[in-house]
């Protein structure tokens, strides 16, 4: 028999761990501690994420892995024994405790100090997440819960003195400081298996997110906690941690039901604006590029403090005055749309035909008036994975009036954001060519009408296919490594691929024209191959924001019909459609474009990413070839 090479078993781990998922989903519960849940944990420590770093080594508890997992969870996690995953209708109208995640947009009820609910309205990817980052916990609280005694069974010193700091500090108030918070940290690393200096990063992130997450509880007590669980359930059943997913989770699953009001919600303002009969440009973003771009030098043109910055030194001037910048847009054409269906994407619509008048950075160059129909944009806030499918599969249909329906307007779509970037580094730009929908026959190619050309020539652009994978926590190095061998793919992120099957899906019903611009581009927030630049190893911060409004700006110029770049990259497509049918390895089936002409006959992409030569790899045409949570985008 013929041994599975490192790709294939990790596809494989994958591809148990969602059989087991929906296995649990249909059973209605299960424990970490019990056959199911330790069959989960084996799937993914057989995968082994890049993101979780040192997960496999029984003697170290992985630091950045459970920084990354803490701040996407409800604060408390640790000290659970029950944790249910429901439909928000189940409890949306208690009085229970809401709780948001630090970093994933996500509601949470505290239903008592032992039980959290999380409320799951964004579809299977939400799922998926919730239980790989509740796998992982459960994995490091068993290493926790080993160093908690000696071979004799006895309490080992640092985890009394741990519980001793835990205890004293929980019911005065007070906090460590000096001698006694080094001499905490000291103890603390012995238990984690860590150094000090490791033990002290990861207390002063705990204590940073802290403050911004309403956490009471310190790292010290996260340890503890984590252990102790674990502890308490092994004395007694009763005690041990459960996970209910409840009979209404899987009934809401591909019903679209939070999709099609949100999307109704857009469509009647849109025609209380008298816009539903104006040309629509979609832009799946953060909430702050396109409204700092449009109206942040008008907002500050008077002060002389920003004449002479450069666009982007601008930015960083104006970052911290987002909400008085909303502020102004609104007298200018913004209007917010707050989510009101339990997706979470909030959404701005901004009517261009109020820009006149309205003064732009010398670097944006967009002309408002420069058209007899004024555009419209429909600004949305992120998506999460496959819910990208259910949102834009319901904007993208038809306005229903008196039983009658008529076409929506939509011009273009642009999808932006962050991802990770397999050739290049941080900070780098990615220019799709086509998304693989990861462990799936769903591929789908497109003509981009972004290309390198549209872009500063001081930053490094690669182009090429795009993965669109299951969760931020479901890749390995050998997986990824096989898709850029195998795929030429430049990156990996979780929406594209979601948001093409609508779009096709769109053009197929005729809903949409098959004419319509779409643009997808996206910049590195990580490299997944390379160590210490992780998606676990934190924020870009100020590192996001020259490419973040890069993108903004050339996509708003392409809207505007301004953009001075080439042609649409077709020529991209060349290599995918070389390689056609299947490949045996990945189970992958190549798809036709709509064009029948999907090279174009030029090669207008062979700029980095090589268009129809070399897809991922640095050509010499593009000045940017001197060099080589993916999520809603940084900069704000």
């Amino acid at each position: 028999m013929q041994d599975l090479t490192r790709a294939q078993k990790a596809r494989m781990a994958i591809r148990s761990f969602k059989t087991i998922a929906h296995a649990l989903a249909l059973r209605g519960f299960y424990m970490p501690s019990e056959k199911l849940g330790q069959q989960l944990a084996e799937c993914l420590l057989n995968l082994g994420p890049e993101i979780y770093g040192t997960m496999n080594d029984p003697r170290i508890t992985e630091l950045k892995g459970l920084e990354y997992v803490i701040d996407r969870l409800p604060r408390g996690i640790e000290k659970c024994t029950r944790i249910i995953l429901t439909e928000e209708e189940q409890i949306g109208e208690s009085s229970f405790e809401i709780i948001e995640p630090l970093k994933r947009r996500r509601t949470c009820y505290r239903i008592s100090e032992k039980e959290i609910c999380f409320a799951v309205t964004r579809g299977l990817s939400e799922i998926y997440d919730i239980l790989t980052h509740l796998t992982f916990l459960y994995i490091e609280a068993r290493k926790l819960h080993a160093r908690m005694a000696d071979e004799a069974g006895n309490i080992t010193i640092e985890w009394n003195d741990l519980e001793k700091n835990v205890q004293r500090f929980h019911h005065s108030g007070l906090t460590l400081s000096g001698r006694d918070l080094d001499q905490a940290i000291w103890n603390l690393s012995i238990i984690l298996g860590r150094s000090y200096n490791e033990t002290r990063q990861s207390y002063e992130h705990f204590e940073k997110n802290k403050r911004h997450s309403n956490r009471n509880d310190s790292f010290f007590s996260l340890i503890y906690h984590l252990g102790n669980t674990v502890a308490m359930g092994e004395k007694s059943r009763e005690d041990a941690l459960v996970i209910y997913l409840t009979p209404s989770l899987m009934s809401i699953i591909g019903h679209q039901r939070y999709g099609h009001k949100w999307s109704l919600d857009i469509k009647a303002r849109l025609m209380e604006l008298g816009l539903q009969d104006r040309p629509l440009h979609v832009i799946s973003a953060n909430l702050h590029s396109t409204v700092n771009l449009l109206y942040g030098y008008a907002f500050k043109e008077r002060d002389e403090d920003v004449k002479g910055l450069s666009l982007y030194d601008f930015i960083v001037r104006i970052r911290e005055q987002s909400d008085q910048i909303r502020l102004y847009a609104r007298d200018h054409g913004m209007n917010e749309l707050p989510d009101q269906s339990g997706s979470h994407i909030d959404c701005q619509i901004i009517d261009t035909a109020r820009l006149q008048g309205v003064p732009f950075h010398p670097k944006l160059a967009i002309d408002p008036g420069g058209g007899p129909e004024k555009p419209v944009l429909l600004v949305m806030d992120y998506a999460f994975g496959a819910q990208a499918f259910e949102v834009m599969d319901c904007l993208l249909n038809p306005y229903s009036e008196e039983d009658q329906e008529r076409p929506i307007q939509i011009a273009s779509i642009s999808v932006m954001g962050k991802a990770g970037i397999l050739p290049g580094k941080k900070g780098d730009i990615m220019l799709a060519t086509a998304h693989v929908i990861e462990g799936t026959s769903d591929n789908y190619i497109f003509h981009n009408d972004l290309v390198p050309e549209d872009f500063d020539g001081d930053i490094d652009i690669y182009v090429g296919p795009m993965i669109t994978v299951l969760g931020t926590s479901l890749q390995n190095r050998d997986m990824l490594s096989r898709f850029q061998s195998s795929w030429n793919t430049v990156g990996l992120e979780m929406e594209g691929g979601h948001y093409q099957r609508a779009i096709n899906a769109a053009i197929i019903k005729g809903h949409i024209s098959g004419d319509v611009r779409v643009r997808y581009a996206y910049y590195a927030s990580d490299n997944p191959l390379v160590s210490g630049q992780t998606l676990a190893a934190g924020d870009m911060g100020h590192e996001g924001v020259r490419p973040t409004y890069m993108v903004t700006k050339v996509i708003l110029e392409k809207i505007f019909g301004t953009a001075s770049g080439g042609k649409s990259n077709e020529s991209g497509l060349q290599t995918i459609l070389q390689k056609g049918g299947i490949d045996e390895e990945e189970g992958v089936s190549g798809h036709h474009p709509f064009s029948n002409d999907p090279c174009g006959g030029d090669t207008a992409g062979a700029g980095p990413g090589g268009g129809c030569r070399n897809p991922g790899s640095p050509g010499a045409a593009h000045p940017a070839a001197a060099g080589p949570d993916r999520g809603p985008a940084e900069g704000n």
